[in-house]
């Protein structure tokens, strides 16, 4: 026979860690150690949770000490949850949907907690398609901007386009006067002649009221077409003013950055390969607490557990069975004597106005009952 020795307090750690009671296991040599086991699993997963919540509230506050607080706050209630699926296995009892439960709610816990640790590996690549990613944000900013203002932007262009053919038009017809009086007087078109005869100055004439009529309507559409260009700056400048507003609210949060890491999936083949196998390591970290207590065989400390818990039970029926008999026993010892304290109230009251029945009523319950 082996004399043990006393755990040390290390090893009592790892033991509450792995839910196992202490008194129980400090006899059970080989399960004292499968027990030191789970509680190391249980550690590390404890340990992982909390730096995958701190590295996750570090992408949302800005304080570290704040940051800091909130892992180990949610690393603290992991290890709670692990705890409790540890300590509701039970060998040899298990149904199926209970075990299927713990399963589901260990491969999420794993999951969630895989992405801070996954954006975390990586954060060059991440960064990179980041900025991408916002450029491409920019740009679909601009056309719904675009989208936005295309009918009034549409309708102050064609009133200015309008205007400017209008006078296009109308220079055209000016220039067209002008080089006919140029050719006319010159000799070189028109009738041949040289010189300011009546054919010239007719051309001369018809030129100088073109021109007139042209400068006339262009001072008329100036201001319009002023206004046109003060109302397309305007727009633009709005445009740009949201642009840059818009551009202010991009930000490296970890949703950006989560997006961007399925973006980067989507478009490497390498980097998605990666993923998915450290999605399935960091998964593995979560559920190995709950796989070790299902692996590992069943020993004495099991064992011990069931008796001890068959004990109690019926230590307590036991128990209750005996305060039952007792509680008829003292009632039916008590019954004699308490009808004859009933007799001597009865005979002892006198009906009257200020001496109701309810009154002996409320006598006898205060009493006896």
């Amino acid at each position: 026979m082996v004399a043990q020795t006393s755990p040390s307090r290390r090893t009592r750690f790892l033991w509450w860690l792995s839910t196992a009671d202490e008194q129980l296991l400090a006899d059970c040599t080989v399960d004292r150690g499968r027990y030191a086991i789970i509680g190391m699993l249980v550690l590390g997963t404890w340990t992982f949770a909390t730096l995958a919540w701190a590295y996750f509230f570090s992408t949302v506050v800005a304080s570290v000490y704040t940051a800091t607080l909130l892992g180990l706050l949610m690393g603290w209630i992991i290890l709670q949850i692990d705890r409790a699926l540890i300590k509701g296995i039970r060998k040899g009892k298990q149904k199926f949907l209970p075990l299927l439960f713990r399963g589901l709610l260990a491969v999420s816990i794993g999951l969630f907690m895989a992405q801070p640790a996954l954006v975390f590996l990586f954060d060059k690549e991440i960064n990179l398609q980041i900025s991408l990613d916002n450029e491409v944000r920019k740009k679909e900013k601009r056309i719904r901007q675009d989208s936005v203002y295309a009918a009034e932007r549409s309708t102050v262009q064609m009133r200015k386009q309008a205007a400017e053919a209008e006078l296009k038009n109308r220079y055209a017809e000016v220039s067209k006067a002008r080089e006919a009086f140029i050719q006319e007087a010159d000799g070189t078109g028109g009738s041949k002649k040289p010189g300011l005869k009546t054919i010239a100055q007719a051309k001369q004439s018809a030129y100088q009221n073109l021109d007139q009529d042209y400068r006339q309507r262009a001072a008329e559409l100036a201001p319009e077409i002023a206004r046109a260009d003060s109302m397309l700056k305007a727009m633009e400048a709005h445009i740009q003013q949201e642009q840059q507003s818009f551009a202010s609210l991009l930000n490296n949060g970890f949703i950006t950055r989560i997006e961007a890491l399925n973006h980067l999936i989507e478009n490497s083949n390498a980097v998605a390969f990666r993923y998915y196998l450290l999605v399935a390591i960091l998964l593995l970290i979560e559920l190995m607490p709950v796989l070790a207590k299902l692996l590992l065989p069943t020993g004495t400390y099991e064992l011990k557990v069931e008796l001890q818990e068959e004990m109690e039970a019926i230590t307590q029926h036991t128990a209750y069975e005996q305060d039952t008999e007792m509680i008829r026993h003292f009632f039916a010892e008590a019954s004699a004597k308490r009808k004859s304290s009933i007799q001597q109230e009865i005979r002892e009251w006198e009906p009257a106005a200020e001496n109701p029945f309810s009154a002996l009523w409320e006598k006898v319950k205060r009493r006896l009952l």
